[in-house]
């Protein structure tokens, strides 16, 4: 496996375009069209939270029900959540707009939206943007960057990946592009993810490595400890690079779980050390624990403890707070055998062994934790699973943004 430039786009077949609706910001883009030249298989898993966005109903029906799909119209800046029967309405809408366009069928269209909750989409932009945007695909990287930038809300840079394999002697690409900063603490996925791959391979294996995936990608990264009403994580598999179909769990079909993966922890973590307000990326990695089950929750416990994460924002070494963290998990384990290090670029530090402080530089500790990407390594001492969670730090301009996001 390689990691390579460029996103949506990257895989053979698939196109994309963007522009500036004025759904609801001004003066910048805000609207994304992905666009498959021959039909694909389609994957998807969606939010847990029972409020769920028309979007989501939308695009869960087209999974289950459609053939194929065949493009992926996405909005920032009015979540269409929380809109009624007008919303599903404004779905259709959007779906036959870009069928028409595109010359397929609207069960083939998926709808994406991403914004504040509770407004009602001004259709006539909505439907005007898809028109401008149709003549526009194209196959380039920068029209994949252009479109990961034009579905950011209050994202501070665009999130987009892509990386190649070999399956039957046929180089496959997976690309992918994603959104979200804040309102995230996944029960599936987070915010929005769209991934392309030009693999061969069936609609059922398809979505049992997306899930399988998503468990140890989007579903362990926290920013604020919410979960969104418009979670959506789609994959589209045109089997434009020619390999031999994929119907049973064979090399090929491991490969490309593996490259699944990478694109998927890649965007996960860039969307957790994108959080609102985050000036860090926090990793807790937790080791040597009973079962994976349980590795997961401690892992989620810590990163989404608020003292834990206003002390890194502060670059302070306050174990107790991780010790705490654990502690309130819901896990048994015997504190007195918990060992904890901090490590990122600028080192790596013992904390606290059996359970007390090592007598560690404390100087040293906060030149550790002063680097954009810290790590907490929370070693139980219990058995063999583990499990990594990412967050990031909480700082003050979390709060500005988030109190008055609807301006």
């Amino acid at each position: 496996m390689e990691k390579i430039k460029g996103g949506v786009t990257a895989a053979k077949g698939f196109f994309a375009a963007h522009t500036a609706a004025g759904i609801k910001y001004q003066g910048r883009d805000d609207m994304a069209l992905l666009y498959s030249e021959v039909p694909a298989e389609v994957a998807g898993t969606f939010t847990q939270n029972v409020v769920k966005a028309a979007p989501v109903k939308w695009d869960q029906q087209v999974v289950k029900e459609s053939p194929y799909a065949q493009a992926v119209v996405v909005n920032a800046g009015i979540a269409n959540a929380c809109t009624g029967e007008e919303g599903m309405r404004y779905c259709k809408q959007t779906a036959d707009q870009a069928a028409e366009v595109l010359k397929i069928p609207a069960n083939a269209v998926l709808v994406a939206s991403t914004g504040v909750i509770g407004m009602q989409l001004p259709m006539d932009r909505l439907r005007a943007g898809i028109q401008v945007m149709a003549p526009q695909l194209e196959d380039t990287p920068s029209a994949g960057t252009a479109a990961a930038q034009a579905i950011m809300t209050t994202d501070t840079h665009k999130k987009e990946v892509a990386v190649t394999f070999m399956a039957d002697g046929k180089e496959v690409t997976v690309g992918g592009m994603s959104k979200g900063s804040g309102m995230i603490h996944p029960n599936m996925c987070t915010m929005l993810a769209f991934i392309t791959t030009d693999l061969s391979i069936s609609k059922e294996l398809l979505q049992e490595a997306l899930s399988q995936v998503v468990a140890d990608t989007y579903n362990m990264i926290s920013v604020d400890g919410d979960t969104s009403t418009n979670d959506t994580c789609l994959v589209l598999a045109n089997g434009m690079a020619g390999n031999e179909k994929i119907t049973e769990k064979n090399e090929a079909y491991e490969a490309f779980v593996e490259a699944l993966f990478e694109v998927n922890r890649s965007l996960a973590k860039m969307m957790a050390g994108d959080g609102e307000g985050a000036t860090a990326l926090f990793e807790v990695k937790v080791i040597h624990a009973n079962t994976k089950k349980e590795a997961v929750t401690l892992a989620k416990s810590v990163v989404t403890s608020s003292l834990t994460k206003a002390a890194i924002y502060g670059h302070d070494a306050n174990w107790g707070r991780i010790l705490c963290a654990l502690g309130y998990a819901g896990v048994a384990f015997d504190p007195e055998k918990v060992d904890l290090y901090f490590e990122s670029v600028n080192g790596s530090l013992k904390i606290i062994e059996d359970g007390v402080a090592t007598g560690y530089s404390e100087k040293e500790a906060t030149q550790i934790l002063t680097a954009d990407a810290v790590t907490a390594i929370c070693d139980m001492k219990q058995g063999a699973a583990e499990a990594t969670a990412w967050g990031c730090d909480l700082t003050y301009d979390y709060v500005k943004i988030n109190a008055d996001y609807r301006s």
